[in-house]
């Protein structure tokens, strides 16, 4: 079923907001941004949700904070992938960075075939808490609850290590100042400086959005042409649906939709667009 998702199904024109409005109604989340589902947990419950007692989600980790917790996650959905015989290749490198189009683009790929299981109808009788309530508890959390209790113990049993702290809160004020007489003018011209380039980084990403939904647009005016009734049967619109609808961003597209083409051509025209072909490739 996957394999019938190419770039440009409607799924993939799905907005940001709508992503979140749909992890968050099923899952009863509170998500703000898409890559706080770069920990590939997310993924996991929605299978779940779509394949009840499918994913095995007591190995799935919600508090995964580590590029090497967020793959383990990704390999438990990988696994489903393969035991519901799901021909889709995940990106693991480049999900767990948290890049936002990346983890936006798997989750248009997720929700499009969500919504083509059972109709898109949710399971009324799935409790998603209580899923993720058999989760893998993050250690680190564990240890960093006991942690402060510990620490409170040294430091009632060893004064010195309590003076310690006092001393270095109390030295920190003066020694602020002299850091901040030598070094504040530097320090500040580098906050300016980063504050500047995340600027002009974010603004790159406005940017190449714009052009994304831009050229998006464009196809997906293709697509609905290509789609009307009176022409969807026409050879140039087929043609173009087989450019469209190629699962993967392979070379043979074009070729596979001019040789199509060249079945309803006149043979006088074939002959003259092969030889114009070759005195191109002759130019070159």
């Amino acid at each position: 079923m996957a394999t019938n998702i190419g770039m440009m199904d409607s799924g993939y024109f799905v907005g940001r907001n709508e992503i979140l409005t749909w992890i968050n109604n099923r899952l009863q989340l509170n998500l703000s941004r898409i890559e706080e589902a770069a920990s590939g947990a997310v993924q996991c419950q929605m299978m779940d949700m779509t394949y009840p007692g499918v994913v095995p989600m007591h190995k799935v980790n919600y508090d995964a904070k580590t590029e090497y917790d967020m793959i383990q996650n990704y390999k438990v959905l990988q696994e489903v992938f393969n035991k519901l015989k799901i021909d889709k290749h995940i990106e693991v490198n480049r999900l767990v960075k948290g890049r936002p189009l990346d983890n936006l683009e798997f989750l248009q790929w997720l929700k499009r075939y969500c919504d083509s299981v059972n109709g898109g109808i949710m399971n009324e009788n799935y409790n998603p808490i209580e899923r993720r309530g058999k989760g893998v508890k993050d250690r680190s959390t564990k240890g960093s609850q006991k942690n402060p209790k510990s620490l409170q113990t040294n430091n009632m049993h060893n004064p010195g290590s309590g003076d310690t702290v006092g001393l270095n809160k109390a030295s920190g004020f003066r020694q602020g100042k002299t850091y901040g007489a030598a070094g504040g003018g530097d320090s500040s011209g580098e906050v300016q400086a980063l504050s500047k380039e995340i600027s002009d980084l974010k603004f790159s990403v406005d940017l190449l959005e714009k052009e994304r939904d831009f050229y998006f647009a464009k196809l997906r005016d293709i697509e609905i042409i290509c789609q009307t009734p009176e022409w969807e049967d026409l050879p140039m619109s087929v043609a173009i649906k087989k450019i469209l609808y190629a699962a993967d961003a392979k070379e043979s597209a074009l070729s596979e939709a001019q040789d199509y083409l060249s079945q309803f051509m006149p043979p006088a025209e074939a002959e003259a667009e092969a030889g114009a072909e070759a005195e191109a490739e002759d130019e070159a």
